[in-house]
């Protein structure tokens, strides 16, 4: 069986190695430190478990199992924890196992046994139980799973089915509603169209054209974004307040 470690402290995740090891038929095929990395290496090492710590910096554990949902085949997803069965009401168990740290070899050994792989259903379940907000948005695209941080996303529009995510090193396509990503990530965007959502941190500006019509200027992005009449009024409020 083919394992992917995933905790943001090195004693740790040898431990976990040196344990696997012993099992004989079970093989580490990489770690990570963090769950950006726990998602692209999952993405490329395709492993058929995770075992994964659930408080790391930056993306945490609960999140990263949520990127699994874009994956084609989702690893079985095993969180370690160093607190108590409280800790992990917040995800459904049926979907995925858990071990209380300091994580112990019988354990280890019982819950690989049991390990299966998780349908996208499942994830699914996992993701609307998790607190809402990402750190990430992900995508498939040809290049495998991109992920971009939140922080750097300039604006999100929407076309028909789906929604461009804007950022400095291009756009990725993702299956979501504007609605959606503004329930998420409300605070950090303003709507300026009903197509789209504007990240308030990157607007430089606003410049009325000829016809009326008002856009509204991002830093590193060339092309302006078109208001609607509907929420000129709301913008240049909220403008004035940067």
């Amino acid at each position: 069986m083919k394992i992917l470690v995933v905790d943001d402290e090195q004693l740790a995740r040898d431990r976990l190695g040196r344990m696997i090891d012993g099992f004989g038929d079970h093989q580490v095929v990489g770690e990570a430190a963090n769950g950006v990395e726990a998602v692209k290496l999952a993405a490329s090492l395709q492993p058929e478990v995770v075992l994964l710590d659930i408080r790391m910096p930056g993306m945490d554990g609960l999140e990263a199992a949520r990127h699994f949902i874009d994956f084609d085949e989702p690893p079985a997803v095993i969180f370690c924890t160093a607190y108590e069965e409280h800790a992990v009401e917040a995800f459904d168990l049926q979907a995925v196992g858990y071990m209380l740290k300091p994580v112990r070899k019988e354990n280890l050994l019982t819950s690989l046994g049991k390990a299966q792989r998780v349908n996208k259903a499942q994830l699914a379940a996992l993701a609307d139980e998790q607190p809402p907000r990402r750190t990430h948005i992900s995508a498939r695209t040809r290049r495998g799973i991109e992920l971009v941080s939140v922080s750097e996303v300039r604006y999100f529009q929407a076309d028909q089915k789906y929604v461009t995510v804007r950022h400095p090193e291009g756009e990725i396509i993702i299956d979501e509603t504007l609605k959606e990503l503004e329930e998420e990530f409300g605070e950090q965007f303003v709507r300026v169209h009903r197509n789209a959502l504007i990240a308030s941190r990157y607007i430089t500006g606003l410049d009325r054209l000829t016809d009326g019509h008002y856009q509204i200027r991002l830093r590193d992005v060339e092309e302006a974004v078109d208001i609607s009449r509907r929420h000129v009024a709301a913008v240049r409020k909220y403008v004035k307040k940067l």
